[in-house]
């Protein structure tokens, strides 16, 4: 599965699983297992917020975007996210919501 990720400035969380041809995105399961190679499922037949692009397999990869949520701080990583390839199933590794610091120690 591919996964392209959209970054937007939110205020909300969002969890991401995957079970095989399944995402389970913020406690709803979206099933794309009935979409055949070159299938394309539009954006707006998909009742999920958080997908920013129609849904379709090619070369055999469910392939679809979605959005990321980020704080006002948000890291680069974050704010200019790389393709994700997921090749497992369990929960998505999505870059970190805001960037946290570190404080300097006293001298």
């Amino acid at each position: 599965m591919q996964i392209s990720l959209t970054p937007m400035r939110l205020d909300q969380a969002l969890s991401v699983t995957r079970q095989g041809d399944s995402l389970t995105i913020n406690g709803e399961t979206f099933d794309f297992a009935p979409l055949q190679e070159g299938d394309v499922l539009p954006r707006a037949a998909v009742a999920c917020d958080w997908l920013a692009s129609d849904v379709t397999r090619t070369g055999g990869e469910i392939r679809l975007t979605l959005i990321l949520p980020h704080g006002p701080e948000a890291p680069e990583a974050t704010r200019f996210p790389q393709p994700l390839s997921l090749t497992s199933d369990g929960p998505v590794p999505l870059p970190a919501y805001q960037a946290t610091t570190t404080e300097d120690p006293a001298p």
